[in-house]
């Protein structure tokens, strides 16, 4: 159903400022694309064929995004092959997942735990 952890999300202050963290002071790759005006998605990590990595966001940049959100964005986010087979599943087994979203980079919906924690499944492209 889920084939790995696939990224973990940490909120930062300044993007560029923790590119240089993790690329220059703990030696990890970064790879970046636009995400629409003023936002990037930036994605470190040691290297290219590590499966797991950090998603990095910008806090301000989140908060403006979803002014009504009390929760940020996940900050764990697993990866499938099959993403609306799991979506029907996790469904049927009566667990309360948020919409199906189609982006440019990638089918995913979020889920939440029994305590309520947040968390994201993504099917990349």
């Amino acid at each position: 159903m889920i084939n790995y952890i696939a990224k973990i999300t940490i909120y930062v202050n300044n993007q560029e400022e923790a590119k240089q963290f993790w690329t220059e002071k703990m030696g990890f790759i970064c790879h970046e694309q636009p995400m629409g005006p003023n936002f990037k998605w930036m994605e470190v990590k040691p290297n290219k064929s590590t499966s797991t990595s950090f998603v990095i966001y910008e806090k301000q940049l989140m908060k403006a995004q979803n002014p009504n959100m009390s929760v940020e964005h996940p900050n764990v986010i697993l990866s499938t092959s099959s993403i609306e087979t799991v979506y029907n599943k996790l469904k049927e087994n009566e667990v309360e997942v948020g919409p199906l979203q189609e982006m440019p980079y990638g089918k995913m919906f979020s889920f939440k735990d029994q305590d309520g924690n947040n968390y994201l499944l993504r099917e990349d492209k």
